[in-house]
């Protein structure tokens, strides 16, 4: 029953970055974008929690860890290069 909760979960989620990709194509505008692309990270993130459940392996779970870094780190790049026009001051 579980496998049926998790395929559910990841249709869900994968559907979701479906939505993602449609508002970064067609946002009104800049921050719209960024939103998008970081919900698409959260999306991704919960992509491979539940693949790693999935296949039982603890090995997806770190590499989420990394994806949340990562999404983290250039989300606020892309902030402060839209909003300063430069990154490192």
């Amino acid at each position: 029953m579980i496998t049926y909760a998790l395929y559910f979960a990841i249709g869900c989620f994968g559907l979701g970055l479906l939505f993602n990709l449609w508002r970064i194509v067609t946002g009104p505008g800049q921050a719209d974008r960024v939103l998008a692309l970081d919900t698409m990270v959260i999306n991704i993130i919960a992509l491979l929690v539940l693949y790693g459940i999935l296949q039982g392996t603890a090995i997806y779970f770190e590499a989420s860890m990394l994806v949340a870094m990562v999404g983290f780190v250039s989300t606020v790049a892309y902030c402060r290069f839209l909003l300063r026009g430069d990154i490192i001051e």
